[in-house]
């Protein structure tokens, strides 16, 4: 039998970890009863209920979407601004993006509603090898490469890994410089904070590539299934890659 928390991310509903938080916080029921202890294994057929509505599992589905710039990566929005939910309102499964691009990065992006998959796949103790187009508003130094290939240190006091960084151009008449990275990790807006440590603003962000998935094929704003083996990669390699 599985554990509960388990049982609520297989379902689509929101990730292991938030379906623990929403235990512990009294929000869920097993057959009529409040369970706020982690761990429990339900029976086969119970009633599930979190905040009154009882869950339902889902076939697993697995896209990915070439994101356009001004969406947000979010399941809705306040202010009415466009999701990449949005864009997929014909897929019926309720589907969420796995970790976050910001609303003016551009690129693969991968949408679910299988909770532990998407958390093999975002959280920090497994790796992925992202690649992601880059460029910035000044002349990239050879030190400055240097430093960002060997880890750099983010306002919050955390050290990114080591990363790859080739450049692609240097473009001296509008003082800017275009370069692939290659990254490992997946920390929020990673990429403009590792270069703000140099005082460069970023100008264009585009990921080519998580893991072994590209958006080759896809227009902006499109979106396909994943094939089973592409699913079976991205969990090899996150496995391979994690943290002991």
């Amino acid at each position: 039998m599985d554990r509960l928390q388990k049982i609520i991310a297989a379902s689509g509903l929101t990730s292991r970890r938030k379906a623990e938080e929403l235990i512990l916080q009294g929000r869920v029921k097993v057959d009529g009863q409040v369970v706020t202890e982690l761990g429990v294994k339900p029976r086969k057929g119970a009633l599930i209920e979190v905040d009154g509505k009882a869950i339902a599992r889902e076939d697993k589905v697995y896209y990915v979407m070439n994101k356009p710039k001004k969406v947000l990566c979010t399941l809705n929005d306040e202010h009415a601004r466009r999701t990449v939910v949005d864009l997929m309102s014909d897929v019926p499964q309720r589907v969420f993006p796995v970790g976050r691009l910001d609303y003016d990065t551009t690129g693969v992006l991968i949408m679910t509603n299988d909770g532990e998959f998407a958390n093999e796949i975002i959280h920090p103790r497994y790796h992925i090898a992202k690649v992601y187009e880059v460029t910035i508003n000044g002349i990239l130094k050879t030190e400055e490469i240097k430093q960002l290939e060997q880890g750099v240190v983010l306002d919050d006091g955390i050290k990114t890994l080591p990363a790859k960084l080739w450049v692609t151009n240097k473009d001296f008449a509008h003082e800017q410089t275009s370069f692939e990275l290659t990254i490992q990790e997946g920390r929020n807006r990673q990429i403009k904070r590792m270069l703000e440590v140099f005082g460069y603003e970023v100008r264009r962000l585009h990921r080519r590539s998580l893991g072994p998935i590209t958006v080759r094929g896809l227009n902006v704003g499109e979106y396909r299934l994943m094939k089973p083996f592409e699913v079976k990669q991205l969990r090899r390699l996150a496995n391979e890659g994690r943290l002991k």
